[in-house]
């Protein structure tokens, strides 16, 4: 019996993705007649019992197909029994199924203009639904409707959203290096900050261990230190996940969110291996670096803390912030303050 080439007498299923072969029945019966003359001569190759071929490799070069694609339907029929699984399905994009419901899509778009980026839209709807989706998916939906870039009125909205002194601050803890001390202290030496996102005024604190008990206690010195001194009151604070900052499963049992618990202030936490989203910190360990840090030496632990103490002063009260249109956090803090008063 002469048998037809396995890509011949495919093709004419898999070819029209919009076929529907329940109703066309002629090929559909041909198609299944062919499986079952090969699925015997198939398991007889396989039991070494074949007269004509030594291997499958023979066999698939013979019908022209490979093993991939006839284990495919092969795999699926022995699972389920039924000859209907030998039949091609429907191939194409499930385009209509892919695509995220008209009202998550109508949040996104929302959000984008706004100015987020994709991270920071899946931050802001996990905290609103259950199921999110991923920040890679929310790219294509920005995609599609042409908002992967954005534009300068996007930029403009960003600025604007933290637009309230202590409306978010940003904590961050970054290790300083052995060698910028003659006399190392014994432990790893750490430098913890907060950040003000809307007037960029900023406190920091050493400290010789990242454990979450120490953490809280200098960030509780950092947010009395910033409303004493300049009569900031944070609403809500953004960490990383970090074992020092955060405990997702028992809150009121972590000191650092049990601290936060107690003063009202609600916790937020960036996204795994995306610096990007506490950048108010990151820009702030940045300016540190290449003002105080960088090609000096000091002499001790106390040392540093003292000339870090000072250069706090000078960032907050004399050093012009270009974000802030050259004024320095303190001048723009006092026109937020003003305005505020002026309001009421």
């Amino acid at each position: 019996m002469q048998v037809q080439q396995f890509a011949d007498w495919i093709a004419p299923l898999e070819d029209d993705p919009m076929r529907d072969n329940s109703y066309d029945r002629t090929i559909e019966r041909n198609y299944l007649q062919k499986w079952r003359f090969l699925i015997p001569e198939y398991e007889a190759v396989k039991a070494g019992r074949s007269a004509v071929f030594k291997s499958v490799g023979d066999f698939y070069r013979h019908h022209g197909t490979c093993s991939q694609t006839f284990r495919k339907y092969y795999n699926r029929y022995l699972q389920s029994g039924d000859e209907t699984d030998l039949l091609p399905r429907r191939r194409g994009p499930k385009w209509r199924e892919r695509r995220e419901p008209n009202g998550i899509e109508a949040e996104i778009i929302a959000q984008r203009k706004r100015g987020m980026n994709r991270y920071e839209i899946h931050a802001v709807l996990r905290e609103q639904r259950a199921t999110v989706p991923s920040p890679s998916t929310i790219y294509r939906v920005l995609k599609r409707h042409q908002l992967n870039r954005r534009t300068p009125a996007m930029r403009e909205e960003k600025r604007r959203i933290i637009k309230d002194l202590g409306e978010l601050g940003h904590v961050d803890l970054h290790q300083l290096p052995r060698d910028m001390f003659l006399a190392p202290p014994p432990a790893t030496a750490y430098i913890i900050c907060l950040v003000d996102s809307c007037s960029r005024l900023a406190w920091a604190e050493v400290l010789t261990s990242k454990k979450a008990l120490p953490v809280m206690f200098k960030t509780l010195k950092m947010i009395n230190t910033l409303n004493i001194t300049y009569g900031l009151i944070f609403a809500e604070i953004l960490s990383d996940n970090g074992a020092e900052f955060a405990s997702r499963n028992t809150p009121q049992e972590h000191p650092f969110e049990a601290m936060l618990l107690e003063l009202g202030i609600k916790h937020r936490y960036t996204r795994p291996y995306r610096p990007q989203t506490n950048g108010k910190a990151e820009r702030f360990w940045r300016t540190l670096d290449e003002d105080v840090i960088e090609g000096a030496t000091f002499d001790n632990l106390d040392h540093f803390a003292k000339e870090l103490f000072e250069y706090l002063i000078y960032y907050n009260n004399h050093r012009p912030h270009q974000a802030l249109a050259g004024q320095t956090p303190k001048a723009f803090a006092a026109t937020k303050t003003t305005a505020i008063q002026s309001a009421n």
